[in-house]
């Protein structure tokens, strides 16, 4: 791949400071307000203009690179600006003017994979590498090229308050974390990304502000809706009065981490807490936007529990031309076979491999049927919407950090039910989800944790406690998120990797991940038979076995080239054993049979 640097070019004019031919250029959003002035450290105060649509503009010549300053609206307190690029001092410091032109990329001839070949990898910055920063997770990038994987997933990156957080509670949307570096290491981190032929989408956060540190609402309190409200409080106003300046900060958000960060795509949190009566739904302006960008097409992923094919459909009709969507069904209704939850969400699911079959096949479970957990029908029809728009996954950063002490998977199966059910998800045509270290059954938990002051930190303590309570795991011991051994427990043990039975666990993820390019051709699945799935795609076959004692027959004219139970996977194996009535499987198992070409 070319190494030649991308010819440095304009940034687009946006919010917040941006340097300009003999300056720096700032400009705010707040409606409403009669005066606003650029508070400069460590001393002086330049007026704002009023511009159109509530905003203020100013002009400061000879400002460079660096320059800490803050925001004063109608002669109020000093406040950071809520498009900052860098909060070096944490969410309630000054911001920093940064040039977002000056990093000397090297990707000018990357093109991102298809939609198709997406195999994202999901990790949390923090806690990913013994450093916890850009750079330590930069350093790791070649194991996950090795690995197979196509894109990573950055958890939320945007600064936060404290001095360690999942991401979730965003203070400045338009800041990377100081936390985990400088603007230009997470640049640094992407570009990287690039030349080993890898894609970065980034976690972003639409539907709330955190609960501290988030000074845009303070600044302009149109950004909190009178009309609607979410589990985290007032709904972002995207439908009420200067909505539209509302809708146009966050387009500009997703637009810089696009542009300024040279990311491949977005994952959209929590969609369905998006409150919009518009005549124009926000994620379909959002779209737009993107889809208007020039260069290689940037995906959008949403993350929603409505199982609303709205989301993915395209445009011309109707919907909002969103690339994917997470599918939490298939996690739900493995798991529930699996391990047998049946509290909260769970209940839903009968936890069969006929359910689990359909919902390969169609993409989610809940297509409008009646669901006792949302009080309601749920869902709609995915037909005619190709598998390749379906994030599916059997962990993710919610679904184990999520849990009273955020254990793994293989904390409540056998290894040998969690490879066949990793064969399952990689083989699968939906587009395949891989939490951090679950490609060598990492032996961590991923907790959740926050460094909030008090007495903020007691609440979210507390609220902890009473968020799952339909949950029997969260009833008694649950760790307390602000206790920093909590974060220190969620970091990821390297050493692991080269030690079985995890090193076996890592040598068929790899495998898995080298032969998925290939798997091209008609799909069929089905469940022959209770614990029981086969999958055709092309001459290859997947034999599941996710119960013991399960008998599934492989295609005429195929062979068996390898099982879960191998020994190159699996300390003290037991493969399944050819009979009459097929193939026999004494324990959970995978097996891929090929035909010949």
């Amino acid at each position: 791949m070319s190494r030649t640097a991308r010819p440095r070019r304009a940034v687009r004019a946006g919010l917040g400071a941006v340097p300009v031919p003999g300056g720096v250029r700032f400009r705010l959003w707040a409606p409403g307000a009669r005066t606003a002035e650029v508070v400069l450290e460590p001393g002086g105060a330049l007026p704002m203009a009023p511009a159109r649509d509530g905003t203020f503009e100013a002009l400061a010549p000879g400002l460079r690179t660096g320059t800490r300053y803050r925001i004063r609206v109608d002669g109020g307190p000093a406040c950071p600006d809520p498009a900052s690029r860098y909060q070096p001092e944490g969410p309630h410091g000054p911001s920093e003017v940064i040039d977002p032109a000056a990093f000397r990329w090297s990707d000018a001839h990357w093109r991102p994979p298809r939609r198709r070949d997406l195999v994202f990898y999901e990790l949390h910055v923090g806690t990913f590498s013994p450093e916890g920063t850009f750079d330590g997770a930069r350093r790791r990038l070649r194991s996950l090229r090795a690995l197979g994987v196509t894109a990573v997933e950055l958890m939320p990156v945007a600064e936060f308050p404290g001095r360690w957080n999942w991401g979730y509670d965003p203070a400045a949307l338009f800041a990377p974390c100081r936390a985990y570096g400088a603007p230009d290491d997470l640049r640094a981190l992407v570009d990287e990304a690039h030349a080993l032929g890898l894609a970065v989408v980034l976690d972003v956060i639409y539907n709330h502000f955190g609960p501290d540190g988030a000074y845009a609402p303070a600044v302009a309190p149109a950004f909190l809706s009178t009309r609607h409200r979410t589990a985290w409080g007032p709904a972002v106003n995207l439908d009420g009065p200067d909505a539209g300046g509302v809708r146009r900060f966050f387009i500009d958000n997703a637009l810089h981490w696009l542009e300024e960060y040279h990311t491949d795509g977005l994952r959209l949190d929590a969609t369905h807490a998006l409150a919009d009566d518009s005549p124009v739904h926000f994620l379909r302006e959002l779209s737009d936007a993107v889809r208007r960008l020039p260069g290689p097409r940037r995906f959008l992923v949403a993350e929603d529990h409505r199982n609303l094919d709205t989301l993915v459909r395209p445009e011309r009709s109707g919907g909002y031309g969103l690339d994917a969507v997470w599918s939490d069904d298939y996690h739900h209704e493995l798991r529930r076979l699996l391990a047998g939850d049946r509290d909260g969400y769970f209940a839903d699911f009968a936890g069969t491999t006929r359910d689990l079959a359909t919902t390969i096949a169609r993409g989610w479970l809940f297509d409008g049927r009646p669901s006792a957990y949302f009080g309601g029908p749920r869902g709609s029809d995915p037909a005619g919407i190709p598998l390749d728009r379906f994030v599916h996954f059997i962990q993710n950063h919610d679904q184990v950090g999520n849990r009273p002490r955020g254990d793994r998977l293989t904390a409540r199966v056998g290894l040998d039910a969690f490879r066949a059910a990793s064969a399952l998800l990689l083989f699968a045509p939906a587009l395949p989800l891989v939490f951090m270290g679950q490609e060598w059954a990492a032996t961590t938990p991923f907790r959740y944790f926050t460094d909030h002051a008090e007495p903020l930190g007691a609440r979210v303590r507390e609220g902890r406690r009473r968020e799952f309570e339909r949950f029997e795991g969260f009833r008694g011991d649950v760790p307390d998120p602000q206790d920093p051994a909590t974060f220190a427990a969620s970091r990821l043990d390297w050493a692991e990797v080269d030690r079985m039975p995890h090193a076996g666990v890592l040598r068929l993820y790899r495998d898995l991940l080298a032969l998925r390019p290939r798997l091209r051709g008609p799909f069929h699945v089905a469940s022959p038979t209770d614990g029981g799935i086969v999958m055709h795609r092309g001459r290859h076959t997947l034999l599941v076995a996710l119960r013991p004692g399960v008998v599934l027959t492989p295609p005429r004219g195929a062979r068996v080239a390898w099982t879960t139970e191998d020994t190159r996977y699996a300390l003290a194996g037991e493969p399944p054993r050819s009979t009459a009535a097929g193939l026999a499987f004494p324990r959970p198992a995978a097996a891929l049979a090929a035909r010949r070409p």
